[in-house]
């Protein structure tokens, strides 16, 4: 995605109605720019080939000239890009499904029992609001940013975790719809855990399937030239709208060492804090019970 923003405020979107049909428990929502047409394909087709549930495929081709042909069951256009969170927003919204699957466009799932698996984990578990699945890349490898727990060292294990990687995963409708969705003002980077987090304050658990993989190129932050100040400025959103007052400076102080620590700008930092404390969202901080099970689950709300 390139990150140029565009507030998503009252845009015209075009779209092709959904095909008369039985309501599909499953949707998979896919955002693209079409700037990777061979990844794109694949990632298509690895919905498509999924056996054992009928999913509904949607495309959101956010501010870009739609593919031609678009094998999907619906196809949403948008004129200008909008951003991740808000693009996969307006696709859901476009949904009647149970379950929403979000994919990358240069993500492939590896395994035709995927979506059938991820639906059953949803029915066995009423409490379930999100769920990840592990990030392979072209060695095989889960890069440590894409384990959902500190360190990198349990890619391989299953479990309750305390969020969630975007590039593949799986949210219950109707709690991402009662909880608004992704924020739209993110943009790009940190809506998943700002998610996460709200999912868990509202008594949803997250859930990370090892068994379950899907294919991502290896890629660092560091390719979109704006990474450390959108983070920065998101995490300042993300803490101050959710963490108790005695957590947010703890916060927000280890995610100014934290790039320091690996020789990223700190003036970038600190540029995105301010632009995130400018524009503030409205507080609503977590219950401690909340963060005691952040705790318990390996990862406090300070990391």
């Amino acid at each position: 995605m390139t990150i140029s923003e565009t507030r998503p405020d009252e845009l015209p979107l075009t779209m092709t109605p959904a095909p008369r049909a039985p309501r599909p428990r499953i949707a998979v929502i896919v955002l693209t720019q079409c700037t990777r047409p061979t990844e794109l394909t694949r990632a298509l087709a690895s919905v498509r080939a999924q056996e054992g549930v009928d999913a509904h495929l949607v495309l959101l081709v956010n501010g870009a000239a739609p593919p031609d042909p678009a094998p999907v069951d619906q196809l949403l256009v948008l004129p200008e890009n909008v951003g991740i969170p808000a693009g996969r927003n307006i696709a859901a919204a476009a949904c009647d499904a149970d379950v929403l699957v979000f994919l990358d466009d240069d993500a492939e799932l590896q395994g035709t029992n995927h979506l059938a698996a991820i639906l059953a984990r949803f029915d066995a578990d009423p409490e379930l609001g999100a769920m990840a699945v592990r990030i392979v890349d072209e060695q095989g490898s889960t890069q440590r940013r894409h384990v959902p727990r500190v360190g990198g060292g349990s890619a391989d294990r299953s479990g309750a975790v305390t969020h969630f990687i975007g590039a593949t995963c799986a949210v219950r409708a109707e709690a991402f719809m009662d909880l608004g969705g992704f924020d739209p003002r993110f943009f790009y980077a940190m809506e998943e855990s700002d998610l996460a987090w709200r999912l868990l304050d509202h008594r949803w658990s997250i859930w990370y399937s090892a068994d379950l993989t899907s294919y991502h190129p290896r890629t660092l932050p560091s390719r979109h030239p704006d990474h450390v100040r959108l983070q920065a400025r998101n995490r300042m959103w993300m803490a101050w709208r959710s963490l108790p007052a005695p957590l947010l400076l703890a916060y927000l102080l280890t995610w100014l060492l934290v790039p320091a620590l690996r020789r990223e700008p700190v003036r970038e930092v600190l540029a995105g804090y301010r632009e995130g404390w400018a524009d503030r969202p409205v507080r609503h901080p977590m219950r401690w019970r909340t963060v005691a099970t952040m705790t318990r689950l390996g990862r406090p709300p300070v990391l």
